[in-house]
């Protein structure tokens, strides 16, 4: 049962249904201590990804937003993934949600030139690590992340791609 989906980019006009995503699987779904204060840029997507050279991806079936995927551009050929959200009833491998959203990211950083793409995750998220790995991502300790690399304060775990230049 494959039901059909569109990604396109996303900016501020989309914040409150990106905000209605995330903050629910982040604060009640996972008890992550994180509030919309200490995420700004999801009410800026505009001025925090684009401007930067990064994009926000979301994903939407008719009207409704399924999953976010976005990268900031940090220089040196170098990307950080940041919001990879997707509804709890949208996960998984029939729909691949996930999966095309990072290959939608991953598609942006090749034609862009970045080849290092770094993440931060927090340790609950098994099903998140295992995604990343699946899809070539290897964990790297918080002291191997260059010195550029934009951490977020509850992020436990690192994750590093290196993209072979096309």
């Amino acid at each position: 049962m494959t039901q059909a989906f569109n990604i396109q980019t996303l900016n501020n006009t989309y914040s409150a249904q990106v905000v209605e995503l995330i903050l629910p699987i982040q604060q009640v779904e996972h008890n992550i201590p994180v509030t919309l204060e200490d995420q700004p840029d999801l009410l800026n997507i505009e001025g925090f990804y684009q401007q930067g050279g990064g994009q926000f991806w979301g994903a939407f079936k008719d009207r409704e937003l399924l999953g976010t995927v976005a990268l900031i551009n940090i220089g040196h050929h170098a990307g950080a993934i940041r919001k990879m959200f997707v509804k709890k009833e949208y996960r998984g491998k029939e729909l691949a949600v996930a999966q095309r959203l990072l290959e939608t990211l991953l598609d942006y950083c090749r034609r862009q030139g970045i080849t290092d793409i770094y993440l931060g995750t927090v340790e609950v998220l098994k099903a998140a690590q295992r995604f990343y790995e699946r899809n070539g991502f290897t964990r790297v300790a918080k002291t191997e992340l260059p010195p550029y690399f934009p951490l977020v304060h509850v992020d436990t775990l690192f994750f590093h791609l290196h993209l072979a230049a096309s």
